[in-house]
Formats: C-alpha cells, structure tokens, sequence
C-alpha cells in the first residue's frame, strides 16, 4: 500500500494554491489552452475582448510549435551535414537494402547491425536523397525542435499552478542544451526522434488516473519506439514502475501492456517476423542463447563496454559526465544536469524524512520513480549515452519540479511571499547547466562539400567487394548496383563454416561478375586481408588499388583487386 502521506499532501506552490490533487484529468488540454501562466499578471489580459483572448490561446501552442522546430532547423544548418559513424555503418544501408532487395544477396555489410529494424531510418534516407541540401537534413532538425514544445508542456502539466515563465523556461533551457539532444538534433540517429513518442508516453501516464485510456495510448506510444528501436526498452521498465503510484496500478498497468504490444507490433512486428524467418532469431544476432540461430554462436551479445564495473563507479557516473570524464560515449561531452538532479533528489529525500509529512505530490513521485528506474535500468543495460536521450531532456522538468518543492518548503507561500528569490534561482541553474554543457560530436561536413564521392572508371564494372572493415556499407549505394557486398570483419557476426552467409559468398565466387574480386577497406586501418585465406583470396599485388574519398573529412576508402589462390 501507498502511504496516506505521499497520496494526500501536497506542497505550497510558489504561486497560487496547488493543495488540490494531481488528477489529470483534462490536465493536457488545460497546459495547452489555458491563458497566462502562474505568476504573470492578469491585470491587461482582464482588458482584452473575449475574442482577443482566444485568438492569443490558439496562437500561443502554434508559436511554440513553430519556434521549437526552427531552433531544431538553424541548430542542423550551423552543424553542417551529418555523416556520423552508424550512419555509414547502417542507417544508409539498411534502407537502400531493403529498397533494392539487397537482404537475399549481399552478406551483412554493417555487420551485426544489418538486421535492426530499418524503418525508422526511412524519413532521413528520403530527405537525404529527394531534397536538396541543407534543407533534408533541417527539416528533420525541425522535426527533433519539437521535443522542446514537448518538454514545455510536460513541465506546464507537472507543475501546474508552480508553472511560472521562469519555471518553464528554466526546464526548456535545460533541455535544450543537453550534450546527447544537440548532438543527435539534424542527424541520423533515432534517440532524439523518439524521444517524442516516449515522453508523449510518459506525459499521459502521469495524467491518466481519471481518463484510463490514456494508460492505453501511452502504452501505444511507447510500444511504437520499442519497436523501431529495442533499446528503448528501459523506458518501458521505468513507465511500468511508475504505475505503481496510480490510483488503480493493476487496471493501468494492464492498458499499458496492451498498449505496448499493440504498439511494438505495429512498428516492428513485420520486420521482426522476416528477420526471424531469414535468420532464425526476430532480433538477429542478439540474445541468440535464447533464440539460436545457426549463423552465430549461442550468445547473448550486448554491448557491454559502457556499463559500470562496480557499484561505486556507477554512483559516480553523473558526476565524471559533470567533470567532462565522457565514459558512456565514444567522443568527448560535458554535462552537469544529471549531478545536479541527483543532488537535488537527495535533498529532497533529507527534506521529506525531516518534515516528517510529504512535500510531493503523488504526480512527482510517479514522475521521480519513472525517472530513477528508467536511469537504472539503462545503466545496467547500456550505458551508452545517446541511449539516454529522454532522460536528458526529462532532466530540465525534474530538475525544476525539485527546485520549486524544496523551495517551497524552505519557504512557505503567502500572499505576501514573493516569487523572485525561486525564479532566479530557476533560471540561474539552468543557465549554468547550459553554459557548462559540450555537446558531442558525431562528425559532420560543411554544407559547401557535401558528401558526393567520386567514383573512379575501374570501380564502374559490377563487382564483388569483399569488406574488410567498418563501417564502409555506406559506399554500396554509389557503387554499380549488380556489385555484391560481403562483410568479413566483424566480430559480432563472424561467418560461420557451412552457414547461409558462407554459402551464400560461395555461390557468388561460382558467378563471377564483370569487375571481378575486390576487397574494400579503410587507409590506415590494420590489416585484414588473413581473412581472405578461408575463400582462397589474396591481393593482386600486380594491379594498383583504388581510392574513394571517404564520408568523414580526411578519411580515404582503398579497393584492391582480388586473385584466386590454387585452391578454395
């Protein structure tokens, strides 16, 4: 059972009286819709005609909307072309595969990523290749602008009558900093893309109590980015926990099941049933202990190299990101919001066990428990930093929530208190947390020499490429579309003596194509080419190789010829 403390009390608000209970309902439409926020004076809204007044609701959301997406559109065009390292490995390839019936006749170019579901990738390939640039890649800039609309809503709903100017500018300037989020805004990656669905997810699970469907929706949602991309699975732990804050958690928990598998099923049900009829595992290769494929060995392959050795190590996760220590993350960033949430809710826990009486309301302690689960949950699981974009963004609404609870209890309201001490002190973190932040960089190129490889005249022939590195998929699409694709290097998906793809690689060296034998690999690289010996192949040391100019500056792709050996 729930204690009567944390479901009955609630704190004074910094403006306004907000004793009354968080009870969703109409909670969304009221955040969108209603006039000026707490806080702002009424006084010359009183004077505007009824008609003036409505106009200025139905424009303030469509404002925010717009500004949202052009601050996402500008951010894109000053960053310069995204070719970011799974962008050349699999976002590119596995579209254009699927496009072109590649799945049936190269050998997993990406390696063990050839098989994550392709769909979401589908928006960024379209507006690469059919709109002119800069203008693709900032519309879908513009798309990822809208998590800040988002993120202004959900902090409007949680805080309710609490929502200053200051309050929600603090939470959207938090947010719009964060190191991963401005990393991923006008790229390939699909973190920040759906980060949408999920915090829509969450938005109507903390308003769902009186209107159960929204369990259903949320569900839906969140089910929808699981299955466009697994790893979103630790939100779904972290939805789940926090129905145990619900009025009725086992009804909601229920919808949000429902809803989840409806929702996984409609994004990632279909490829996942091709994947497991080609393959013998829908989530090829991974948890292949479990699903056993005969194409790799009976693992469960995990990315393990992010995730804390110890317990202590990963208590003090926040604080390396605030130190600019960028273990989560390939390339360097800096972050101060999660430190400054973690302290801030350990302040808050000293401050609820001294009152003795809670200083939350119940939607604080599902937003609390959602967040703190789906944290641990991707610690444990991952680790990885971009997999944490959601929280990143969550991070400036919590961050907010705590500020104005403990200031609160510090300093009870009365009509005489005024709000401006806790507004500044809002607004000062936050711009401290933005100043401090550094982004990530995933590689980009200037708009003025966007990736347009020139192809030399002894690559135009169909050839078979044998690959021998990553991530170079990304070249498959700007060579002969007959050529064929074989991967040998990676060590998630080794070959397998007698297996589809091995058969597969013999079949193709039985029908030889115009361009001959090739190997591809990247200059500067270590050697491969031992690799070769299982199909009798080595470099024909009598021809020159070939070099493409790679996607990321200063990097160069090298094609040999191949010969055969006496025997295979």
């Amino acid at each position: 059972m729930r204690p009567a403390s944390v479901l009955s009390a609630s704190p004074p608000a910094s403006d306004g009286d907000c004793r009354h209970q968080f009870d969703g309902h109409g909670e969304i439409s009221d955040a969108i819709h209603n006039g000026p926020v707490a806080g702002v004076p009424v006084a010359r809204f009183e004077q505007q005609s009824p008609t003036a007044a409505l106009r200025g609701k139905a424009l303030a959301p469509v404002a925010l909307v717009v500004c949202s997406m052009l601050a996402g559109a500008l951010y894109t065009f000053a960053m310069g072309e995204d070719v970011n390292w799974d962008w050349q490995n699999y976002h590119e390839y596995n579209v254009w595969a699927v496009l072109n019936g590649r799945y049936r006749l190269d050998v997993v170019p990406p390696g063990f990523q050839t098989y994550f579901n392709p769909i979401v990738y589908f928006p960024v390939y379209y507006l690469r290749h059919f709109v002119p640039s800069p203008y693709g890649l900032m519309i879908i800039g513009a798309i990822h602008g809208l998590n800040l609309a988002l993120v202004c809503l959900f902090a409007r709903v949680v805080l309710r009558q609490a929502a200053t100017v200051a309050a929600i500018a603090a939470a959207v300037v938090i947010a719009a900093f964060g190191p991963m989020t401005l990393s991923e805004v006008g790229t390939s990656f699909s973190d920040v893309l759906l980060a949408l669905p999920v915090i829509g997810g969450f938005l109507l699970i903390l308003t769902a109590d009186r209107l159960p469907a929204r369990y259903l929706l949320a569900g839906l949602l969140i089910g929808a980015a699981i299955g466009l991309k697994l790893t979103n699975i630790v939100y779904a732990i972290g939805a789940a926990a926090a129905l145990l804050a619900a009025t009725n958690p086992l009804r909601a928990g229920v919808l949000l099941a429902l809803g989840g598998i409806a929702g996984a099923a409609l994004t990632g049900g279909e490829w996942y049933l091709i994947t497991w009829r080609d393959t013998g595992n829908p989530i090829f290769p991974l948890f292949n202990a479990v699903f056993q494929s005969g194409e790799v060995a009976s693992i469960n392959l995990m990315d393990v190299q992010f995730i804390p050795p110890s317990i202590s190590d990963a208590l003090a996760y926040p604080f390396y990101w605030l130190v600019g220590d960028h273990r989560g993350a390939e390339h360097p960033f800096r972050d101060a919001r999660f430190a400054v949430a973690t302290v801030l809710l350990v302040l808050g826990l000293f401050a609820r066990l001294k009152r003795g009486s809670a200083i939350f309301t119940r939607g604080d302690v599902q937003l609390f428990v959602l967040f703190a689960v789906s944290y641990l949950a991707w610690l444990g699981l991952f680790s990885i930093q971009r997999y944490a974009v959601v929280l990143e963004l969550l991070c400036g609404p919590l961050i907010v929530v705590l500020l104005v609870r403990l200031g609160a209890h510090l300093r009870p309201a009365s009509p005489a208190t005024s709000t401006a001490p806790l507004n500044a002190t809002m607004l000062t973190v936050a711009i401290g947390i933005a100043l401090w932040s550094q982004p990530a960089d995933w590689w980009h190129r200037p708009w003025s020499e966007t990736y347009q490889p020139k192809i030399a005249d002894e690559l135009h022939q169909p050839a078979t490429y044998f690959i021998l590195g990553k991530p170079l998929a990304y070249i498959a699409p700007q060579l002969p579309p007959q050529s064929r694709f074989y991967l040998l290097a990676d060590i998630g998906v080794p070959i397998v003596r007698g297996g589809i793809f091995d058969q597969r690689i013999r079949d193709g060296l039985k029908t030889p194509l115009p361009g001959g034998l090739r190997e591809l690999h990247m200059r500067g690289e270590p050697d491969r080419t031992a690799l070769l010996d299982r199909y009798a192949l080595a470099i024909d040391r009598s021809r020159p190789c070939i070099t493409i100019e790679g996607a990321r500056p200063g990097t160069i792709l090298e094609s040999c010829a191949l010969m055969e050996r006496a025997s295979r």
